[in-house]
């Protein structure tokens, strides 16, 4: 009766949401002649989503983390989601029962999943009736789609469906379906990659990336190692060059310059990209919006790669503001060995004593500098550090003191005096700083070389008065 109802926590009466992604204990009464099934678990379907422009070898690279997020990857051939502007809707437009298309990736490269419209509410669309990512708040392209074909499957049957042109966007991904509002423009990343082969040939794509942290580098990830794998070699040594430009609204572009000889050169080129583009969005900083990505990829089916040696010097015993000659012997995998001489001025502003000369590879270096301790504070900041990553293709000389100093915030403060070093060392205060013993005198990038670098020299100086 309604008396009872209203007596009992009415609330808990309601249906609960089902918890999808997650395996569920199936439960039969006694009796049942689903008996011997008692125990075994359930599994939600994936979702499936449709790759147009990427090859089944790059898919069956990534398909174990789009499984690992309740995907299908399904190859198909053509029906990608074209680039342009929203078109105008009608009354006719995602109806009921029609089919829709939620896009991931749109232009000349599409990944996208096709699902059929619940119910239309003025400009409001609510579909598929099951999540899509489940990614909660979200912005990606809303089209109409026509059904090609069905694919019959025992364990997941799917439609085959070609995109259409934009419409408007998803904004919410729920446990009960998808949300989109028609009109609405998604937030969207777009990005230009120049090829250039190792047959002297350009072949340029353009696409757009939806704007998620943990998707956006997971898909640009995946859209460069298509892009270099379709049309360069996958297996055996390459050379790739890669220079990318990633724009941010309100700040400076990050600049990536990187090269890479190896057996996984196109995986580990995409990743210089994804990599920044990853922590970019994962900062934490707020309004991190994303602008146009620009990359050029030059590649060249030879290995070339170079070892640092030795180095050798015309003196240990320098003055300030003297200038001596180190000579970098490099050793390239054939067996040549190359000679750099490179001449280093001792700054005339240093106090007598010993010094460290370091001649290394840019990781090296990196590895060696106490800066890579720092904590951004600001968004700013931390692109900053990002365009002063070093180069591997190249070698630098640094000289060190041996002096205590700090890393206070994102600042490095070298040669610190006695009483500042014991200010900030003091027991009333804890946390905050990074001490150091190397104090950094001067740094020199040298010009980029034919190959890529590695190896590192560490030489003892004395400066004297």
């Amino acid at each position: 009766s309604f008396a009872e109802l209203a007596a009992t926590d009415w609330k808990a009466r309601l249906p609960q949401p089902v918890i999808t992604g997650a395996p569920m204990v199936a439960n039969v009464s006694g009796g049942s002649p689903l008996v011997p099934f008692m125990g075994q678990q359930i599994t939600p379907i994936a979702t499936p989503l449709i790759f147009s422009g990427i090859s089944q070898e790059t898919l069956s690279l990534f398909a174990p983390q789009l499984m690992a997020h309740g995907l299908m990857p399904v190859a198909a051939a053509g029906g990608e989601m074209p680039l342009g502007p929203m078109i105008e809707t009608t009354p006719e437009t995602l109806k009921p029962g029609t089919s829709v298309t939620a896009a991931l990736v749109r232009g000349d490269y599409s990944l996208a999943a096709s699902g059929t419209v619940t119910f239309r509410d003025g400009e409001r669309i609510y579909a598929f009736g099951h999540p899509f990512l489940s990614l909660g708040r979200s912005s990606m392209p809303m089209a109409e789609s026509s059904v090609v074909t069905v694919v019959p499957n025992l364990n997941n049957s799917f439609k085959l469906a070609i995109p259409g042109r934009m419409v408007g966007s998803i904004t919410q991904d729920r446990a009960t379906g998808i949300y989109g509002q028609l009109g609405q423009a998604p937030r969207m990343i777009p990005v230009t990659v120049r090829l250039h082969t190792s047959r002297n040939q350009l072949q340029t794509y353009n696409y757009e990336v939806m704007e998620d942290p943990f998707l956006t580098p997971l898909l640009l990830n995946l859209t460069l190692v298509n892009t270099m794998s379709s049309s360069e070699r996958v297996l055996g040594d390459s050379t790739i060059s890669i220079t990318g430009n990633i724009s941010v609204e309100g700040q400076a572009p990050v600049t990536v310059e990187r090269r890479f000889s190896a057996n996984n050169a196109p995986a580990l080129a995409a990743g210089s990209i994804a990599i920044p583009v990853g922590q970019l969005m994962s900062s934490g900083f707020d309004n991190t919006h994303l602008g146009k990505i620009s990359i050029d990829i030059n590649s060249d089916d030879t290995k070339n790669i170079g070892t640092l040696d030795r180095i050798a010097l015309s003196t240990t015993e320098v003055r300030r503001g003297d200038t001596f000659e180190i000579q970098a012997y490099v050793r390239t995998d054939s067996g040549k060995t190359f000679v750099q001489r490179i001449p280093v001025t001792i700054p005339s502003d240093i106090p007598s004593g010993p010094v460290l000369l370091f001649v290394g590879d840019g990781l090296a270096l990196q590895q060696a500098s106490a800066a890579q301790s720092f904590v951004p504070r600001e968004l700013g900041q931390l692109i900053d550090a990002m365009n002063q990553v070093k180069k591997n293709d190249r070698l630098y000389v640094k000289l060190f003191r041996i002096t205590p100093g700090a890393i206070i915030g994102t600042s490095e403060m070298p040669s610190l005096p006695p009483s500042m070093v014991a200010t900030l060392n003091s027991d009333r205060s804890t946390g905050g700083i990074t001490p150091t013993m190397l104090s950094p005198i001067m740094e020199k990038e040298l010009p980029a070389a034919e190959f890529v670098v590695s190896g590192q020299q560490i030489i003892a100086l004395e400066v004297l008065r």
